[in-house]
């Protein structure tokens, strides 16, 4: 087979009047003599030349939409506008066809709720090959992150005995005939004769074996697969997601919240440095989108300047009871706008009242401490007033919570007290607590949505888009 170069490799090179090879899918066939080309490593593709009395008729029939060729020839100046070379064929080879009367991908627009019915062939679209190689590098850079700040990697399972959130809305997994169950005297489901003698789920986090490795490793990360049965049909939701999930030891709230400041600030401006057409594709899409929407509907940003946003300043920390005084004294909660109005104390923040911190208020990133108890998770360190909690979200314009954090409760009884609130049994998570009885020391995490980042960045507005196949109530095709 033709060694080939890549795309990408020969728009960047500055060189003309040589010969190669490339392969990749066709966009367009224009005239029968203009191929527009894409191999997927740049949103940009190289137009193929043609000569009619070179290449037999039978073979340009071939070469439609959705079609993958190898074309071999010179790479001269381009004398046509939108490129600056070409390259003139002297060899074209179809490796596939793509039959034009069933091939859902002609040369037009498509909708992203089209596309969306199409998951497995939607990568071949310049929008989604953008967004998945935005996604490819956004993952790289924050391995890359961890990596040079002395973090270990660790896998942590994906099939567990134990609820992390204490949410209870996890996906069973199970090897036991679900017509005819083995069951006990009571008549309940003898989960004892199940494959791993006790009922398993599929993890909604890694957070807690993370911290088992913090105790041992001092810095770790997860960055694995997570899973969350919550019937929320919504473009936020997924029922499988990929998360981020640092954990270091000798650490408290500031310093989790000094690593998640810092963590995000890299990745945006990595892909910043290396994804910046991509970006600006996605940019374009984005304005020319929300052409058709009321102004009050549209972006206050575009895409690159909410991103520069973000790197500008340090991040706003605020406790919630400061939160709260600015949002019950806000001119929206006073004049009933938001839906959820912000009165006592204790109330949980909405998705609304989270953007109007960032985007109104402050006009930058928050992070907001100090968490009313009974709205955070069992595992964070409970403050001195009993009422509070050591926990953090950080918060962007447009999205909302990005990261959720917390320096952990190392204090047993404290556990204790927290987990039967929760309705946790001890024996569920002794392994857990045994980390709390040998060598316990203050350490600190949190959780980063992966799919949510990318959301953020590519500016996406339904969280379907940025994951290949995605999986929500009702769908697991693919």
């Amino acid at each position: 087979m033709m060694k080939r170069t890549s795309i990408k490799a020969v728009l960047a090179n500055q060189e003309t009047d040589y010969t190669t090879t490339v392969k990749g899918w066709v966009r367009t066939f224009r005239n029968n003599q203009f191929i527009a080309l894409n191999d997927g490593s740049t949103v940009k593709p190289l137009q193929i030349v043609v000569d009619l009395n070179t290449f037999p008729e039978d073979l340009l029939k071939k070469i439609t939409p959705g079609a993958a060729i190898g074309a071999t020839g010179k790479i001269v100046p381009s004398a046509g506008r939108g490129q600056r070379v070409e390259l003139v064929a002297t060899e074209v080879v179809v490796y596939g066809e793509a039959d034009p009367s069933t091939y859902p991908l002609q040369p037009k627009r498509h909708s992203l709720e089209f596309l969306r019915s199409i998951s497995h062939l939607r990568i071949k679209t310049n929008t989604f090959g953008c967004i998945f190689r935005l996604r490819h590098n956004l993952a790289f850079a924050i391995h890359k992150y961890f990596h040079d700040n002395g973090f270990f990697y660790m896998h942590t399972p994906i099939i567990t005995g134990s609820d992390a959130e204490g949410a209870g809305e996890m996906f069973r997994v199970s090897t036991l005939d679900p017509k005819t169950p083995p069951c006990t005297e009571n008549g309940e489901v003898d989960w004892s004769k199940d494959f791993f003698g006790k009922q398993t789920n599929l993890t909604v986090s890694g957070q807690l074996e993370a911290e088992l490795g913090a105790m041992g490793l001092d810095k770790v990360y997860t960055f694995g697969p997570t899973f969350r049965a919550e019937n929320s049909n919504t473009s936020r939701h997924l029922a499988e997601f990929w998360m981020i999930e640092p954990e270091i030891a000798f650490a408290d709230i500031h310093d989790d919240m000094d690593l998640a400041e810092g963590l995000l600030k890299y990745v945006i401006q990595y892909v910043l440095d290396h994804n910046i057409e991509d970006l600006e594709f996605l940019q374009n899409r984005l304005i020319q989108e929300e052409k058709s929407l009321p102004q009050n509907q549209r972006s206050e940003m575009a895409l690159i300047e909410k991103l520069e946003f973000i790197l500008a300043e340090p991040f706003e920390r605020i406790t919630y009871t400061e939160a709260f005084d600015i949002l019950r004294n806000s001119k929206p909660n006073k004049k009933k706008r938001f839906k959820f109005p912000i009165n006592e104390w204790g109330a949980d923040l909405q998705s609304e009242h989270e953007r109007y911190l960032v985007e109104k208020h402050f006009k930058k990133p928050v992070i907001i401490t100090d968490y009313p108890a009974q709205i955070k998770a069992f595992y964070m360190y409970l403050n001195e007033d009993g009422k509070t909690v050591r926990g953090m979200d950080i918060l962007f314009p447009q999205l909302g919570e990005i990261v959720g954090g917390s320096e952990r409760e190392t204090r047993m009884e404290v556990l204790h007290q927290r987990m039967a609130e929760f309705g946790i049994p001890p024996e569920e998570l002794s392994w857990y607590l045994d980390i709390r009885k040998y060598g316990s020391c203050p350490h600190a995490g949190f959780g980063l949505g992966f799919e949510r980042l990318v959301q953020f960045i590519t500016g996406m507005s339904n969280i379907r888009d940025v994951i290949p196949l995605p999986r929500y109530p009702g769908y697991a095709e693919f």
